[in-house]
């Protein structure tokens, strides 16, 4: 934590001539390929070939970063009203996973569909790879100082820029919390705990309580309520409606939806 705690993060690895490699794309590009690895593993235990698991990832991996950065520019829109070319600078940040979920969800069921596959089943394998994948991007927001929380005199604090501050707010303090370490933390959390679910089911082989698609959406639940609660510290440009930061909002209706869902079909498992 020292290391974080005095450490100011360049968003550049290194650069060979007019080319420069960045951390961002470092780790979402890492994030991508483990989360890949650990799904053919999984999908393996299912008997769903390797290839068929690749080619879902790549239909989600695309229509989910488009609807990243969409969700990014709509919460941002006036910035990239009068800067439109940045729209393009994935590079520099700017994915919301909201936005995510829902265009790599959109993708994976035309998908699943088209290959005749058990949609909920590609779900549960999915949810366990997102996880682990938002556990190892996130630090990709760290090198660009972006995603962090309110000032902060804890031991753990990280050092933001004056550039990368909220403009005429938190001038003076020194520290803010590392938020996207607590969500690396808790995602990477969740991913253990899917992945336990997961070996719960394949040693039962009959459970009403794990029936398919209620591994995904205990994965929609957990993330949801991260999302909520991290909310409260974040600092970072949003709409605001009702009071509270649009993604609480979403996370916050997200999880009542999804507790509601999982609760019908538990119940109705078990009748």
């Amino acid at each position: 934590m020292n290391f974080l705690h005095s450490y100011h993060p360049d968003p550049i690895i290194f650069s060979i001539g007019p080319l420069q490699f960045y951390w961002y794309g470092f780790f979402v590009s890492l994030a991508i390929v483990l989360g890949i690895v650990v799904a053919q593993k999984l999908g393996k235990k299912y008997e769903i070939p390797k290839q068929q698991i690749l080619d879902l990832a790549v239909y989600v991996i695309v229509f989910g970063f488009i609807g990243a950065r969409i969700y990014d520019v709509f919460l941002e829109f006036p910035y990239y009203l009068k800067h439109p070319l940045d729209i393009f600078k994935v590079w520099k940040g700017g994915l919301a996973i909201h936005g995510g979920l829902i265009g790599g969800a959109l993708a994976g069921y035309y998908f699943v569909k088209k290959n005749k596959l058990n949609f909920w089943l590609t779900a549960d394998i999915v949810a366990v790879a997102i996880a682990l994948g938002q556990a190892i991007g996130r630090w990709g927001n760290y090198f660009n100082q972006e995603l962090y929380g309110l000032p902060t005199n804890l031991p753990w604090g990280i050092p933001i820029d004056f550039l990368h501050r909220p403009l005429y707010l938190y001038q003076n303090a020194n520290y803010f919390h590392p938020t996207f370490l607590y969500e690396s933390i808790l995602n990477f959390c969740n991913f253990l705990f899917l992945l336990f679910l997961h070996k719960k089911r394949l040693l039962k082989k009959q459970s009403k309580v794990l029936a398919l698609g209620n591994i995904f959406l205990v994965y929609l639940a957990n993330y949801a309520l991260i999302r909520f609660v991290l909310e409260f510290i974040k600092i970072d440009t949003t709409p605001i409606l009702f009071g509270m930061r649009f993604p609480q909002l979403f996370s916050l209706l997200l999880f009542i939806f999804v507790v509601l869902g999982l609760r019908y079909k538990i119940t109705k498992a078990k009748n």
